[in-house]
């Protein structure tokens, strides 16, 4: 009697059958994996692990129906019905692929081009400072403020920070005119706080104006104030003005000032700021008494080129780029790099010479070539509290020699005409 699954005319001869015949079942009973078939047997869990995988008669009835599927290396060891589409794991492994190459792919393009644009490097340019003292030809006259100013060129001045204006403020071809206004507002304030600040001006303090500089600069500023040299980038007196306190003290804090300020573009990101301003400050010896008979007047000339970049203008902070500085009457052999050392009232300066430069007049001074200029007074028939401008060249006038070998007489000293200040500027020799 044949079994359901046998050919219709019996098993070939041949062919095994009867008891000894394999049924498709037997590979799973223990005796089948026995050890002489287990080289050609695969147990169930290599067949769950098969790639492919032969769909049932049912659903190879279908219309366009394939023989075999493939699994997905990511599918549970049953098998599952053949839908047409890929299974919940394919799905989500594909899913899983595609964000980590998503994410990838972000991370290469934030690297090759990120939106995000580092700050600049500190791009300020070191201050380069010349600082002149200005010797006198004859003995430094003495008296009160009040006399002292009423006779010089700055009865005119105006006192203090009024004495610093401001210019018409128009746009430039990349500055708004609120930035020009904010970079001439904070060029002020620098000058305020470096020429007329008593704390600044006795050495006390020098934070006002390192507050007030880029950051780049504070390491330069820090060492001209803790170690000062006349090398051109370390004088403090050409960052701020500062009295030798063992020399001189301010006899009046009402400082006359008078000067100018300028702005120009010099590049798209780059507003420059010019100020020439003359500084007179009535001094004394620090163990003078409590008269003020005895001060002495002491004037500054500061040419100063100020740079403003956007960030500037924002921090309200100056990137002081040069400072040209005259300042008298001091000794030639005084060193001025750390602090002004006024030649008091009586004293006098052996130096003498014949160039012409008058720090009260407008424009720029004539400059003095060397480490040493000359303070002389000015002709006998100056008008007194008028502004005596000395020629610009000695030789253009004859009695320019005669006055200094008169003021240098002294039978004919400072009382012999008012105490009208120019100052005149020569090398020494």
């Amino acid at each position: 009697m044949a079994v359901p699954g046998d050919p219709p005319d019996g098993t070939p001869e041949g062919i095994g059958g009867g008891e000894d015949e394999f049924r498709p079942d037997d590979y799973r009973s223990d005796e089948y994996r026995s050890d002489e078939y287990r080289s050609v047997v695969f147990d169930e869990d290599f067949v769950r692990a098969a790639r492919l995988q032969e769909f049932s008669a049912e659903e190879r009835m279908g219309e366009h129906a394939r023989a075999v599927r493939s699994r997905s290396l990511w599918s549970s060891g049953a098998p599952r019905p053949h839908t047409g589409t890929p299974g919940r794991a394919a799905r989500q492994g594909l899913l899983l692929v595609l964000l980590i190459s998503m994410a990838f792919a972000v991370a290469v393009y934030m690297g090759l081009s990120s939106p995000y644009v580092p700050p600049p490097p500190g791009h300020a340019q070191p201050l380069t400072a010349t600082v002149v003292p200005l010797a006198p030809t004859t003995t430094v006259t003495g008296g009160k403020p009040a006399d002292l100013y009423a006779k010089s060129p700055a009865a005119e001045y105006r006192v203090g920070a009024a004495g610093i204006t401001l210019p018409a403020v128009r746009r430039t071809q990349h500055f708004s005119e609120t930035q020009v206004l904010t970079a001439l507002a904070t060029a002020k304030d620098y000058l305020v706080q470096s020429s007329l600040d008593p704390d600044v001006l006795g050495g006390a303090a020098s934070r006002p104006v390192r507050v007030l500089l880029d950051p780049d600069l504070l390491a330069q500023f820090d060492r001209s104030m803790s170690s000062p040299t006349g090398d051109g980038q370390h004088a403090a007196t050409g960052w701020l003005v500062r009295f030798d306190a063992a020399t001189a003290t301010l006899a009046d804090s009402r400082v006359r000032v008078s000067g100018t300020l300028g702005f120009e573009e010099v590049s798209p990101d780059v507003l420059e700021v010019t100020t020439d301003h003359t500084f007179v400050y009535t001094v004394r010896g620090p163990a003078a008494g409590p008269g003020l008979d005895s001060a002495s007047l002491f004037t500054v000339r500061r040419e100063l080129r100020m740079r403003f970049d956007p960030d500037d203008l924002v921090a309200h902070r100056v990137e002081l780029l040069s400072a040209y500085v005259v300042a008298g009457p001091q000794d030639c052999s005084a060193d001025p790099a750390g602090g002004f050392r006024p030649l008091l009232a009586g004293a006098a300066a052996t130096t003498v010479g014949p160039a012409v430069t008058d720090p009260y007049a407008s424009g720029s001074p004539r400059r003095a070539s060397g480490l040493c200029g000359v303070l002389a007074p000015p002709p006998t028939n100056a008008p007194a509290g008028g502004s005596a401008s000395a020629p610009a060249d000695p030789a253009a006038s004859p009695a320019a020699d005669p006055a200094l070998d008169q003021a240098a007489d002294p039978a004919v000293g400072p009382a012999a005409a008012p105490l009208d200040l120019a100052f005149w500027v020569s090398p020494v020799p």
